[in-house]
């Protein structure tokens, strides 16, 4: 199976956006030409990254067919399939994660949430009644979900990973602030706020220093 880096992968929905906004304006086709321009990356890379999940070649002078590319990015990405999530930890960050509109399409759907706070649970966050954390390894088998989103403390993490992950679930996106081990088959992507801030505030600094 042919492999993809992580930042390749992080490109394809930045694709994905910019040939959707073009289809609205009524663009049939897109050259690499266009969308480097529009993202800021080299040609080259644009050309290359959409080779690798486009089987359709574009026509010189004109480019490849909008309609076709966002076909393939979204059937690439699998957000033509619909992926059953749960969610662990609803405060602040779980809640907006809850809200957040986007996750419908792309197919991805939260079918519930869960907390350890007895304050929360049998509270409704948009739309979903907090069910109580303590019964997640039993709950799991029933709700045929998939991923499980953590936004607990680090402390609770990797107990509550373990828990998922023996109940079924086979992918942990993990926005604790720790690192997850998980065992095969299941999969962890871990989400550093901290890491991702560093690199803008450095991005930042080196821009400042050139102006």
């Amino acid at each position: 199976m042919k492999s993809y880096s992580k930042n390749q992968l992080g490109r394809y929905p930045l694709y994905l956006r910019i040939l959707k906004k073009m289809k609205e304006e009524g663009a049939a086709t897109v050259t690499s030409s266009q969308m480097a321009s529009m993202l800021g990356n080299s040609e080259e890379q644009v050309k290359k990254d959409l080779a690798a999940v486009s089987a359709s070649l574009g026509v010189p002078g004109k480019g490849r067919d909008v309609s076709s590319l966002i076909d393939d990015i979204e059937n690439f990405l699998g957000y033509r399939d619909s992926t059953r999530a749960v969610l662990v930890g609803v405060g602040r960050l779980g809640a907006a994660l809850l809200d957040y509109p986007g996750f419908k399409e792309i197919g991805f759907d939260i079918v519930a949430a869960f907390d350890s706070d007895p304050g929360k649970i049998g509270a409704e966050v948009s739309g979903h009644v907090v069910l109580d954390a303590a019964d997640l390894s039993e709950m799991l088998p029933k709700l045929q979900a998939s991923i499980a989103i953590l936004c607990v403390p680090s402390r609770a993490a990797q107990k509550v990973a373990d828990a998922a992950v023996k109940a079924g679930i086979r992918g942990i996106w993990n926005f604790a602030p720790v690192p997850l081990d998980v065992k095969a088959p299941a999969i962890a992507e871990n989400v550093n706020l901290a890491s991702s801030l560093a690199v803008l505030s450095h991005r930042m600094k080196t821009i400042l220093k050139e102006e």
